[in-house]
């Protein structure tokens, strides 16, 4: 969407006109979501949506609804962000180095949106030795009973072989 912006001056002689892009996201995200996924922000701690959260579904994209990870692979790493040890597939997420605080890490983007999720660590549990500490504003949860509904049913079989 534009936006112009025209000027006249005193004498009326003068026009300027200005075209300024407005970015479609402010309207769909909050500002936290916003500043997240877009300027690399980061949540506070323990003050997050899902952090705590420990019903069965799938976590997709805040904007694109991609799906990124799975609850059976989320667990409590006591940092006061969700952590999962596995993506759901190979191409849910990019890394790229991140040296915003002086060292390197390794942080993660949504391969659909280009979103910022968060930061892989590899002090993570047995099953893979990585931490995916990922920003709760950067995440929609879906109920795995929401699962065919939201047209994500073919990830219920993670949830069978669980069992």
């Amino acid at each position: 969407m534009k936006i112009a912006l025209c000027l006249i001056s005193i004498s009326g002689l003068l026009l300027y006109s200005q075209l300024k892009e407005k970015d479609p996201l402010k309207d769909k995200l909050t500002k936290l979501q916003y500043d997240v996924t877009q300027n690399c922000s980061t949540e506070p701690p323990f003050q997050n949506e899902y952090w705590d959260n420990k019903e069965d579904g799938i976590y997709v994209d805040i904007i694109s609804g991609k799906p990124l990870f799975c609850s059976i692979h989320k667990y409590d790493s006591g940092t006061g962000w969700p952590s999962f040890y596995d993506i759901i597939n190979d191409d849910a997420v990019k890394e790229s180095d991140d040296y915003d605080l002086g060292f390197k890490r390794t942080e993660l983007k949504s391969s659909s949106s280009n979103a910022h999720l968060g930061h892989l660590f590899n002090d993570g549990p047995k099953q893979t030795g990585m931490r995916y500490c990922i920003n709760s504003a950067s995440l929609k949860f879906i109920k795995y009973e929401d699962l065919d509904k939201e047209g994500l049913g073919d990830y219920k079989k993670l949830f069978d072989e669980k069992k």
